[in-house]
């Protein structure tokens, strides 16, 4: 039987669950689509109880009548300036001169010794890189000769109590959580290809809140990071300059805005009602694009700060991968390259069939990497922790005998 996969994408505009089955190596057949507008989140944040449960409840329930299936699990996004990671490395020593996946597991289990506050607990431990008795870039580890192996990974914790917020808002709409994927993750499985991950990529999620950063080189993640700013700033600031109630700041955004303002014809203009006024007042579209260009611009910036504090900004020849709502904003792509000073291109999900109307669209890419991270889930994660009652394992705990199988699927042909 096909595997069936589902993904709750929680974001501060919407929340939007995907039910979806591998139809081969490439292309995902979409079953099942629920979208409903967020309430209740703020960057990321549940601030609300009871609101951001029903609006979880009403996309899995859109979802279950479009597919024709119950939804019990999911994969469940994660975002929100209060994740944060940390580098960390682990090794073992090959008592048979031969190593096997336990041996593995055991530098992967000292890797994850690392302090971590007890209001925090770990979400994701991903492998940045294996090295054999000081030979660096080893790809499969298992049956080669050595007497000691080094991992460094790559370790996201989140706050609890915040996680505890979404997983009881999630469990009360009757889903179980299989496990938390960090939003730029996620949008990697769909945007990224094979060779920009290799060379050194950035992938940028900017959403309605939060402006979610992955690094990528050599293949794996080295970097990630989560900014407590959005398009919801954008609109805002739009909101703010033209006098206009936030909803229709909104659509004015998104039908008329532009993000470089000297692209802009200083005769075009369009027609809105700002508060106050009994009739429409004409705006010139050069206008809204100055207020949107100066956020866009001062987003970048904080970006890039990032980037540069991560040490990896020397890294990344193949540039920025924008996705995310936000980045469907005519001219943003060229402000990013501009402030950054590297390549930039706009990315949204693709290979997609069935029920797709709506997801063509980078405001979709975590949603439809959800499903994908589902599938390559092996791949990525060496221990998995963050759903259901998998919690942090404390120091001494060992690693489960199913982390262990996982990496023998994994590193085994």
């Amino acid at each position: 039987m096909d595997e069936i996969v589902v993904g709750i994408d929680v974001g501060t505009t919407k929340v939007c669950t995907l039910v979806g089955r591998v139809e081969n190596s490439k292309t995902m057949r979409i079953l099942g689509v629920g979208i409903e507008p967020s309430d209740g989140i703020r960057k990321g944040i549940i601030v609300d109880l009871p609101a951001a449960s029903q609006a979880i409840k009403r996309s899995v329930e859109k979802a279950e009548h479009t597919s024709g299936m119950e939804i019990t699990t999911a994969l469940v996004s994660l975002a929100g300036a209060h994740v944060s990671s940390v580098n960390s490395r682990g090794a073992a020593g090959i008592p048979g001169g031969v190593i096997d996946a336990i041996d593995v597991a055991r530098a992967l289990e000292q890797a994850q010794a690392v302090a971590i506050p007890h209001d925090r607990e770990i979400i994701h431990v991903i492998q940045r890189g294996i090295s054999v008795d000081g030979q660096e870039g080893v790809r499969t580890p298992v049956g080669m000769h050595g007497f000691k192996l080094e991992v460094e990974t790559h370790i996201i914790t989140a706050a609890t109590a915040t996680v505890d917020n979404l997983r009881q808002c999630v469990s009360a709409a009757g889903v179980n959580i299989q496990q938390f994927v960090l939003n730029p993750l996620a949008s990697a499985e769909v945007v990224l290809t094979e060779q920009e991950r290799q060379m050194g990529v950035a992938v940028c999620d900017i959403g309605g809140g939060t402006t979610d950063l992955a690094i990528y080189v050599n293949g794996d993640v080295w970097h990630t990071m989560v900014l407590a700013v959005g398009g919801n700033h954008v609109t805002q600031d739009v909101a703010h300059g033209l006098r206009l109630p936030v909803s229709q700041a909104e659509d004015v955004k998104k039908q008329q805005g532009h993000a470089i303002r000297s692209d802009i014809g200083s005769e075009e203009f369009f027609t809105i009602r700002p508060f106050g006024e009994d009739k429409d007042v004409r705006i010139n579209k050069q206008d809204l694009a100055h207020i949107i260009e100066a956020r866009i611009e001062e987003t970048f910036g904080l970006i890039l700060q990032e980037i540069k504090r991560s040490g990896y900004d020397g890294l990344l020849p193949a540039g920025m991968v924008l996705t995310g709502g936000t980045s469907a904003l005519p001219g943003i792509a060229r402000i990013a390259s501009e402030v950054l000073g590297m390549p930039v291109r706009t990315a949204q999900p693709e290979n997609l069939s069935g029920l797709i109307d709506k997801l063509n669209s980078p405001a979709y890419s975590t949603s439809v990497g959800l499903l994908r991270w589902a599938l390559t889930m092996h791949e990525h994660e060496v221990a998995i922790t963050g759903g259901g009652k998998n919690r942090r394992r404390s120091k001494g705990e060992g690693m489960n005998f199913d982390s262990i199988k996982n990496w023998m699927k994994r590193l085994l042909p």
